[in-house]
């Protein structure tokens, strides 16, 4: 597996704790909003290819940081569709390293091996649109019942975990987001984010960034299906 990314230390990813972020190349969905195009357009990946990490690179890095960093967060792109995968995090895990995973809960049999192996201790998954929308937001959704049972394994089977949205103004209203409440019912954590404008996949993207008072309202809404839901700024 290459690494495309590496952000060496991070204060964010867990309060509190120390972790690094690595970026895997490549995803399934072609959301407009997104602001990690090098990693997902194929054309802008062979642009930056010179600049990738050996895996090997990124282990010795920890290597290095035993006993610093308590955390790996494995981000994308989508990493599920790597295929190696799971030796990745095996090989986190016996350095003695928490791993957290982001994704957009594309291959939930990838999630569900891992999680019934012991190899995560945190799960993100996004929910980016009420289940109707999701290929208008997204690009394209092959099974969106593949989303819908990585919503139930998380909840049942991760140690812990989050679920986030990143609210587009023009794009998510009341109504859309009562759905995406919904469609994680009894939740531990929703995390609201606020869409930023700036350098996304599509230039041509029509969305801005959501006022305060319509996060408000929607965390209000979630608020009566789940068990928290905070802003995250």
């Amino acid at each position: 597996m290459l690494v495309s990314w590496l952000e060496r230390l991070s204060l964010l990813d867990f309060p509190g704790r120390v972790a690094c972020v690595v970026f895997t190349l490549g995803c399934n969905l072609r959301c407009g909003y997104c602001h990690n195009s090098e990693f997902v357009l194929p054309e802008k990946i062979r642009q930056i290819k010179n600049g990738l990490q050996q895996t090997e690179n990124f282990f010795q890095f920890l290597e290095k940081r035993q006993g610093i960093l308590e955390w790996v967060s494995i981000c994308g792109g989508e990493p599920t569709i790597h295929k190696d995968l799971e030796d990745f995090v095996r090989k986190i895990k016996n350095m003695g390293f928490l791993v957290k995973l982001d994704t957009n809960g594309y291959r939930p049999q990838v999630i569900q091996n891992l999680l019934e192996k012991n190899l995560l201790d945190y799960v993100a998954m996004d929910i980016k649109h009420s289940w109707e929308k999701y290929e208008s937001l997204v690009g394209r959704v092959p099974d969106i019942g593949a989303y819908a049972e990585s919503v139930e394994i998380i909840k049942k089977m991760a140690p812990d975990y989050e679920f986030r949205s990143t609210i587009i103004g023009g794009i998510h209203d009341l109504e859309d987001f009562e759905k995406m409440s919904e469609q994680i019912a009894g939740a531990k954590s929703y995390f609201l984010q606020r869409y930023r404008t700036g350098n996304v996949l599509d230039p041509n993207f029509q969305g801005f960034s959501p006022n305060e008072k319509s996060l408000l309202q929607m965390q209000r809404i979630a608020e009566k299906y789940v068990q928290n839901c905070q802003i995250r700024l």
